[in-house]
């Protein structure tokens, strides 16, 4: 890979990475560790890109791949959300790791509640929404089929539908 197709791909697709990382991982520190470490693969990848999907693609399974072994490592570090959220926001928004800016206390509450799902949830209804991949194309960066990812999604909307009518009677 030359150094002008790296920086082109590093500068397209490194908060793509970013927010999948933090997705799946829930902590800042963890994501950015993986951000890194997908960059350092892509840089010494030798592989030939046939389009910007596939590059994409690679990403998203290299990010995913990295998570899952940061999962197994013992160097797990641990930072709740709530510590996070008083870290790094005002009391009046929370950080919107999406790159939308910040969000509002309304769009605040929806996603915390995302962050608070299980990573298995997290990571379908970030691919789905996010990234706007279709259950198939999820299914096989996950390595899962289809009909889970379909499952995940809909457990995960239920999840997130109870966990914002708590909030919002609260």
């Amino acid at each position: 890979m030359t150094n002008d197709s790296f920086l082109r791909y590093a500068e397209e697709y490194t908060d793509m990475v970013f927010r999948l990382a933090f997705h799946y991982l829930g902590t800042k520190m963890d994501a950015e560790d993986v951000t890194q470490n997908v960059l350092i693969k892509l840089y010494q990848s030798e592989k030939s890109f046939d389009s910007q999907d596939h590059v994409r693609n690679w990403l998203v399974r290299v990010t995913v791949n990295e998570c899952k072994s940061l999962f197994r490592s013992g160097w797990r570090h641990t930072e709740s959300l709530d510590e996070l959220g008083e870290a790094s926001a005002p009391p009046v928004t929370l950080y919107d790791p999406f790159g939308h800016g910040r969000a509002g206390p309304e769009e605040g509450g929806a996603l915390a509640a995302v962050m608070r799902l299980p990573a298995k949830y997290r990571m379908v209804i970030y691919l789905y929404y996010y990234e706007e991949y279709d259950t198939g194309e999820i299914a096989e960066l996950l390595h899962i089929p289809a009909a889970t990812v379909r499952t995940r999604l809909a457990r995960g909307r239920e999840r997130l539908k109870q966990d914002l009518k708590e909030v919002a009677t609260e």
